[in-house]
Formats: structure tokens, C-alpha cells, sequence
């Protein structure tokens, strides 16, 4: 019954609605693609809003309190292995000084826990000892293979008067050895020797410090004095003494003389020169020189003073050098200023010698040749 009722219903029903049976289909057809499309729609949304929340839970993972912690203070292990990068070693040493024959008697003993350069963890090390006073004169300890503990136990002697002690720094470098690179510096120990008590055997340990830059090599200083008369066109000089000369001689001292050069646009014109003083670092010479410069070439002159140290075997070797004129810079400047202001006014002032080789490049001098200049 149940079976025959339902059709009949249906098409009772078909009958009364005024279409044909061909849009009937098409209707329900468009119906059902509609229904669907709001079912996707309906699942696309319910989906879209979950995926956010995954996200979120994900990216608020890491942000934990143990992180953040982490970052503002690192754990003590960070902390000690840092440190660790940062030790290069230790070294012991000792100091005699010997205030009757002026000598200083430097005892390189040992070094401990010294930092691995090479890449099997250990390091070829040899000390180089010098003194700042005299950088020209250094000493070198043999090497010790693969080690960070070698054992040294060499001493070396250098000789410093004792009024030089107050200005000098000892300085002891570490080195790897590297046969077919060059050598890597593992630290240093520098000792001003104002800084210790001389008058016992000193035997200490120092920590090992990240080497500085290399001091440049200080050749000494260098008083005089200039004056300048414009009227009678005589230019004077007086050399009155030299300190901390660079040492020359195979004793640790030198035998100094110095050279009073005129340079006119830019060419070699008049030179003389002082007695030499024997065997010292500290030469006073109080000698003075008068050249005759005539008022309208004082702006084309330059005055070179340089420091020599005599030879009777070989060459003379130039210690250093300085010039003054209106090319000059800085203190030579100033002083050439000075004297120019100052007519008739004897101006001395000290001066830091140069290397010769940067004075003579900035002079850019040009052949030697000798002028005729009026005189007066």
C-alpha cells in the first residue's frame, strides 16, 4: 500500500504544477549544484577558523619563560667558556738589575696553559724579550715543540743606564712557531720598570695580554734654537743638545753628530755640521751656525737638521731628521712661525726626531745642485 500510495502522490503533484517535465528536471538539477556549494562554503569556513589558532598555539611555543631567561643571562657555562677563549697563558719571569754596571739581567723561566694555535690543540712557543728604549736589540728563546707548557729557563742582559730605568717598558711576547707561515702571536707581558721595586731580584707571573700594535722605533729628541735678523739677512742656529738617541753601536751607544742643512726651492744649498761626542745617547753640543739669507728668499728656505752617528770603519749612519720652513707642519711649523714674528729674538724648542726617509720624501728634494745667491 505504502509503496503504490508515494508514486501516485508524486505525480498528482507533477500535474498540478504548470511546467513542463523537462524544466522540472532543471530546476532540481540547479537546486542540488546550489545545495552543494553551500555545503563547501559552510567546510571552508569551519576550516579557515581553525587553522589560525594552530598557528597562534605554534608561534606562542617558544616564548617560554626558560627562553627568555636564557637571553637576558646565559647560562655559567656560556660565561666560563668565553673566558676560557680569552686566557692566552701565563708567564714567569724575573728581574735583575745591577746598579754598578747598569746592566738589566731579564730570566724567562716559564709559561703554563698557554692558548692552542695550531689544530691539534697544542702550539710551537718561543719568547721574544726587548726593552722599548732600545727595540733595535731584541732576544728569542729557542722553540719548544708541541706544548703549552714549555719550560724556558734562559736569561738575557741588557744594558740601561739608570736614568733611562723611570722610561722604559719590558716587553715579553709569546710566538707559535710556523715553519711555512708567519708566526702567530699568542700575548704579551709588558712591565714598565718604573713600576718595580730594582733594588731585589724580582720573580713573579704575569697573565698574558692581547699583543698592541707595534710601537714605532723612537729615535730621540733634538733642542735648538732660531733667530732671524731681516735686516742684515743673517739667519742663525744654535744646537744645544740631543736626548734618547737611538742607539747606533754594537755597545748600546752611539757617537752623535749633527748636520745643518739649507734646502732653497727645494735643492741642497748650504750644510755644516758639530764636533762628534763619544759613547753617548745624551750629546750636548752648544754650537751655533749663521748663514746668510736674504729677506725675499726666507719663504724658500728650508732649514734640515739631522742627527748621525759617526763612524771611523764604516759609513756614518743617519739617526734621524727634522726640517722647518713654511712647509713644514706642527711643532717645526710653529717654531718657524715663532721665529718669524720674533725678529732678533733667539727661540729655542724641542723636537722629535723623524725617520730620514720620511723627512727626505716629504722635502721632495731635487738634484743636488749648488745656487748662487746674492749676499749681503
Amino acid at each position: 500500500i505504502t509503496t503504490t500510495a508515494w508514486p501516485g502522490f508524486l505525480d498528482s503533484w507533477l500535474s498540478r504544477v504548470p511546467l513542463p517535465k523537462w524544466a522540472l528536471i532543471a530546476v532540481a538539477v540547479a537546486g542540488a549544484i546550489l545545495l552543494l556549494l553551500f555545503l563547501i562554503c559552510i567546510i571552508r569556513c569551519c576550516c579557515g577558523k581553525k587553522k589560525p589558532k594552530k598557528k597562534e598555539r605554534i608561534s606562542l611555543c617558544p616564548v617560554s619563560s626558560s627562553t627568555t631567561a636564557s637571553l637576558v643571562q646565559p647560562e655559567m657555562e656560556d660565561l666560563e667558556r668565553g673566558v676560557e677563549q680569552m686566557r692566552r697563558g701565563k708567564l714567569q719571569y724575573s728581574l735583575d738589575y745591577n746598579f754598578r754596571t747598569q746592566e738589566l739581567k731579564v730570566g724567562v723561566k716559564q709559561a703554563v696553559e698557554l692558548k692552542a694555535m695550531d689544530s691539534g690543540g697544542t702550539s710551537d712557543p718561543y719568547v721574544i724579550v726587548y726593552l722599548t728604549s732600545d727595540m733595535k736589540k731584541r732576544y728569542e728563546t729557542k722553540v719548544y715543540r708541541k706544548t703549552l707548557n714549555p719550560i724556558f729557563n734562559e736569561s738575557f742582559t741588557f744594558q740601561v743606564p739608570q736614568t733611562e730605568v723611570p722610561e722604559t717598558t719590558l716587553v715579553m711576547q709569546i710566538y707559535d712557531f710556523n715553519r711555512f707561515a708567519k708566526h702567530d702571536i699568542i700575548g704579551e707581558v709588558r712591565l714598565p720598570l718604573a713600576s718595580v721595586n730594582l733594588q731585589h731580584v724580582i720573580e713573579q707571573w704575569s697573565e698574558l695580554a692581547v699583543a698592541s700594535k707595534v710601537e714605532e722605533e723612537q729615535l730621540g729628541e733634538i733642542c735648538f734654537s732660531l733667530r732671524y735678523v731681516p735686516s742684515t739677512g743673517k739667519l742663525t742656529v744654535l744646537i744645544l743638545e740631543a736626548r734618547k738617541l737611538k742607539r747606533m753601536d754594537s755597545h748600546g751607544l752611539s757617537d752623535p753628530f749633527v748636520k745643518v742643512h739649507l734646502i732653497l726651492n727645494r735643492k741642497k744649498w748650504k750644510k755644516k755640521k758639530t764636533s762628534v761626542k763619544k759613547n753617548t745617547l745624551s750629546p750636548y753640543f752648544n754650537e751655533v751656525f749663521i748663514f746668510e739669507v736674504p729677506f725675499n728668499q726666507i719663504q724658500n728656505v728650508d732649514v734640515v737638521i739631522s742627527v748621525w752617528d759617526h763612524d771611523k770603519v764604516t759609513k756614518n749612519e743617519p739617526i734621524g731628521k727634522l726640517f722647518l720652513g713654511c712647509r713644514a707642519t706642527g711643532n717645526q711649523l710653529r717654531h718657524w712661525s715663532d721665529m718669524l714674528s720674533n725678529p732678533r729674538r733667539p727661540l729655542a724648542q724641542w723636537h722629535v726626531l723623524q725617520p730620514p726617509d720620511v723627512v727626505d720624501k716629504a722635502l721632495g728634494l731635487k738634484s743636488h745642485l749648488k745656487l748662487p745667491l746674492a749676499s749681503r
